[in-house]
């Protein structure tokens, strides 16, 4: 007798606050992308930003009432993705920092973490999903966020992934795990520290030859986007899944009508 086939898992896609006002496509993308990989997607109407802005700004109250409001939004799901390794650091590492051990909610936060992922991790990891009939003929190089590669182990998972669209190279650069000088917050309230540093950045993008800038978060990807476009660099900047989701001939990002 042939095994039982299982049910596709029921997954929300927490589509984050950049997304869905600076770049819709991602959550698009997203969305296909665990469509293809099996899943049943929902988009849970409700959802805001995950806290992690106030955090930072030393606003714990704020942050832990954005925390609560987000794990009793997605609590029911069997899984959570979210295609950005900053915040997917702050649902899984941040939120039961925030709580008291042994209390309810410390609790909640725990169980919300152990089911949450960054997107190309669950793609790669999870749904052991490659990619199928997805070209793009070009260079790329891609950048590691600190957040994901450092909290998550987000490396291998969007290199594998991206080795699976034929017709793309993916070229490294030098200093691929260095910080491009976003960090949130960071790169308003120094702003100058910041400049220096994405423009050390820039430097290694183009020094690789790549006509594509990929990544996996959004935040900085328009960072580096934003210095690319105003040094005159030909570079166009995607999220990966865009790429993974065959929408990597349409307009990059700084370039939306």
């Amino acid at each position: 007798m042939s095994e039982p086939k299982r049910a596709a898992p029921r997954v929300a896609l927490f589509v984050t606050c950049l997304v869905d006002a600076m770049r819709p496509r991602v959550g698009f993308a997203a969305l296909a992308l665990l469509e293809a990989a099996g899943c049943r997607v929902e988009i849970p109407r409700g959802q805001t930003c995950c806290g992690q802005p106030a955090l930072h700004a030393g606003d714990r109250d704020g942050g832990a009432a954005l925390a609560k409001r987000t794990i009793a939004l997605f609590e029911p799901y069997d899984a959570v993705v979210i295609p950005s390794g900053s915040c997917a650091k702050t649902v899984c590492v941040e939120y039961p920092e925030m709580f008291p051990a042994g209390s309810e909610w410390r609790a909640r936060a725990e169980a919300l973490a152990a089911k949450t992922f960054e997107l190309l991790t669950y793609l790669a990891d999870v749904r052991r999903w490659r990619p199928e009939g997805v070209a793009l003929r070009g260079k790329a190089t891609y950048h590691d966020s600190c957040a994901g590669l450092r909290e998550l182990g987000v490396k291998r998972q969007p290199r594998a992934l991206l080795a699976g669209v034929a017709g793309l190279e993916v070229v490294e650069m030098e200093g691929a795990e260095t910080c491009c000088g976003f960090g949130g917050t960071f790169a308003v309230e120094y702003a100058a520290i910041s400049n220096a540093i994405v423009t050390e950045k820039t430097a290694s993008i183009d020094a690789t030859g790549a006509e594509l800038l990929l990544g996996g978060d959004l935040g900085c990807l328009m960072n580096m986007a934003g210095r690319l476009h105003r040094e005159g660099s030909r570079v166009r900047a995607f999220h990966v899944a865009e790429v993974l989701a065959g929408m990597g001939e349409g307009p990059a990002i700084g370039e939306e009508e």
